[in-house]
């Protein structure tokens, strides 16, 4: 790991000289200048192995050199005075050979070939000037494998780059994948076919360079790249905001693959968030807007033409109240807490929950600790888990702790002299050296393998621990109510592991539903910085938005029953919200009796959206255009892909209609979704950067609008 500060050295390329960065590899740093070199094994996340041997170019010791030698760029390290060529005719014939014969096996199917259009294999071969095959003799064949409902195994394709290998068991832990064989007969897969075990399985799909895996969820619509419509795109299945690309075709979300972002989730997603949109097309959709009759029979369909009708005497002069969600966007819930006023608006969480995130989001508010991004997690030296499961709230976080881990061992690679791009040979110099992971969670979980030390107790013993850590820092930090000989050893292992890091970070979340786990985190972090050293706090919250909804006036929908028992609400409006699921049945039924009027706004029939009066279906996250707030405080926005088809809309837009129904608050109502955007600044001025960041409807790439491009 370099230095914040590089010394920049000087290489001559085709004869010209280029200031380059010497952290990289020579592969690295042609690509970064825009010479095209093909390559296969090479993956900017996981280095270099030097297996596919593509990338040759021809090194010249010194300016009167016209031999020179042809090596591999993914292995060669940039140095000062480095002299090559990308395009000597020698270092072109050798391209040429190499990647003809890595394709005397591979069959002639690009027609049929999932991967085509998007087949790195076929650019690189087109690159390579190979456009001739030769090899006339049989082909060597292998059976395929079932590796479950996603991904589909063509293993005739494979030229044996080890990508799909390293992935899946080096960089993201797996254990049921491997490679068998030697020679020219070698393959990847199972021992036995099976369901691939890992969270993170379905990107074996974008790092193949070839058509051995495919998204066989894409591969039953048949539909190829190039008949897709994208859209950037925000995941919504947890906190951590990963960045996605979904794409549609005929009105259907057809697959969602990763979106690169360096300080979010880099090069992949889980695979939750790469499989899970297909409630968009689930039968319960509710389709067109349903009102039910006055005696209390079935919901019917009507036109949203006559909305204001049907609206116009649950709101006009009622006394109303609104019900928002950690699932529906900063817009939406806000233009409903406009509708109804500040001191009637409820975050639809059970009051639990509700002081879980507002204790989360004062602790991140006022901590001194530093609120770190996945890819700063990575680069920490220590890591301490306190109560949350990682691989199941927030599998990419869990990612980057893995990743963590190695740090260690790239630093020893660093002393002795190798690259830490030079994946291989850290590998094996390491031999399992790990930097300290600490674990203390309920239970047993897919990390606990990288763990220093792991414990598993209660989470009432898990936040003594947090306290005792904090006391063994800082003398002064309060300590736990009681302790024994045993938790102050412990704590004062890990404590000293933390002082003595360059860079730690300590995890924690709302999975334990224990806010003394919450104050021990933030106190370690404050102990961290009485001590002047550095530290990162990370808090995983429950749902795609809570940072953003917690960041907003209102109160716990419980607090919603007294004042429905007093009479004192005629209209409740819930926002993609089911009560069943967050709150006791009990609850959740004198909020929704038949003694009020109950309008909801979702996607699905659940059992809240069956006791409506009026049932309005919103656009999900495919459908609308919208921003949520990641657990580190990161305001995205995610944007419309399907097309505008009559029976969806942005839930915003008809609460905007409420308003003017309501027609005491004219100005609030918004026909453009920057007009909101700048309401909601004015109002929360914690979210005024959203207007000044993220692109207005003027922005345009290319003279496009962002959303619904192809690129």
């Amino acid at each position: 790991m370099l230095p914040l500060e590089v010394s920049m050295v000087k290489i001559t390329v085709n004869g010209t000289v280029y200031e380059v960065n010497p952290g990289k590899n020579l592969l690295q740093t042609c690509l970064g200048l825009g010479f095209d070199i093909p390559y296969f094994c090479f993956h900017h996340a996981m280095g270099s192995v030097g297996a596919c041997r593509q990338c040759a170019v021809k090194k010249f010791a010194n300016p009167e050199d016209k031999k020179g030698k042809i090596l591999m760029s993914c292995m060669e390290p940039v140095a000062d005075g480095l002299i090559i060529s990308t395009s000597d005719p020698e270092v072109i014939a050798f391209r040429k050979a190499v990647i003809e014969s890595l394709m005397t096996n591979h069959p002639h199917d690009c027609p049929i070939c999932d991967e085509g259009g998007e087949c790195h294999l076929q650019d690189m071969t087109v690159m390579a000037g190979h456009d001739y095959r030769r090899f006339v003799f049989r082909k060597r064949t292998y059976y395929n494998q079932y590796l479950g409902p996603f991904i589909q195994h063509e293993m005739n394709r494979c030229i044996q780059c080890y990508r799909c290998l390293r992935f899946y068991t080096d960089y993201s832990g797996g254990k049921d994948f491997c490679v068998a064989g030697s020679a020219n007969n070698v393959y990847f897969g199972r021992h036995s076919e099976g369901v691939l075990e890992s969270e993170f399985s379905g990107n074996l799909v974008e790092v193949c360079p070839t058509g051995v895996f495919t998204d066989k969820t894409l591969a039953e619509h048949y539909a190829r790249k190039w008949d897709l419509t994208n859209s950037p795109s925000i995941c919504v299945h947890c906190s951590l905001g990963c960045n996605t690309i979904v794409g549609e075709r005929y009105g259907s979300v057809r697959r969602i693959r990763n979106r690169y972002n360096g300080a979010v989730n880099g090069y992949f997603i889980c695979d939750r968030g790469r499989y899970g949109y297909e409630f968009l097309d689930n039968p319960s959709r509710i389709i067109g807007p349903l009102a039910r009759a006055s005696n209390g029979s079935e919901l019917k369909e009507f036109a949203w033409n006559d909305l204001i009708p049907v609206l116009e005497p649950l709101i006009k002069g009622k006394k109303l109240a609104g019900i928002g969600s950690p699932r529906a966007s900063l817009e939406s819930n806000f233009a409903l807490e406009t509708l109804v006023g500040k001191e009637n608006f409820y975050h639809g969480i059970d009051r639990e929950t509700f002081n879980l995130v507002r204790k989360a989001v004062s602790i991140l508010k006022h901590t001194p600790a530093h609120c770190p991004s996945m890819k700063e997690i990575e680069k920490s030296d220590a890591v301490l888990i306190l109560g949350e499961d990682l691989t199941q709230s927030a599998p990419i976080l869990a990612l980057s702790v893995r990743q963590a881990s190695r740090n260690k061992s790239l630093a020893l690679a660093e002393r002795v002299g190798i690259p830490v791009w030079n994946d291989t040979s850290v590998r094996e110099l390491a031999q399992g050296i790990k930097s300290p992971v600490f674990i203390a969670v309920p239970y047993s979980t897919k990390l606990d393998e990288l763990a220093a030390e792991k414990i598993n107790q209660s989470p009432d013993d898990i936040s003594r621990l947090g306290f005792a850590i904090a006391s063994a820092i800082d003398p002064g930090a309060p300590k736990p109510a009681s302790q024994d000989d045993n938790l102050k050893r412990t704590a004062r292992r890990i404590a000293a592991v933390l002082l003595e890091a360059a860079n730690p970070v300590i995890i924690t979340g709302l999975q334990s539903r224990n806010e003394h786990i919450l104050e021990a985190s933030s106190n370690i972090a404050f102990a961290l910085h009485a001590k002047g050293k550095k530290s990162s706090l990370s808090v995983v919250f429950p749902e795609c938005n809570s940072f953003g909804l917690g960041l907003m006036n209102g109160q716990p929908v419980e607090d919603l029953t007294a004042e429905l028992r007093n009479g004192k609400v005629d209209t409740v409006i819930i926002l993609e919200n089911d009560l069943y699921g967050r709150i006791e049945q009990e609850k959740a039924d004198v909020v929704l009796g038949s003694n009020r009027n109950i309008i909801v706004l979702d996607h699905l029939m659940n059992n809240t959206s069956a006791k409506a009066d009026i049932l309005l279906p919103s656009g999900a996250f495919a459908e609308s255009t919208g921003t949520i707030v990641s657990n580190e405080g990161r305001a995205q926005r995610y944007y419309r892909v399907l097309p505008v088809n009559g029976h969806y809309r942005d839930s915003w837009r008809t609460i905007s209609e409420m308003i003017a129904i309501r027609n005491y608050n004219k100005e609030k109502v918004w026909k453009h979704f920057d007009d909101i955007v700048g309401s909601l600044t004015e109002t929360y001025p914690e979210f005024a950067k959203i207007r000044d960041i993220i692109p207005d409807s003027e922005f345009r790439i290319f003279g496009e609008k962002i959303a619904r491009q192809t690129m």
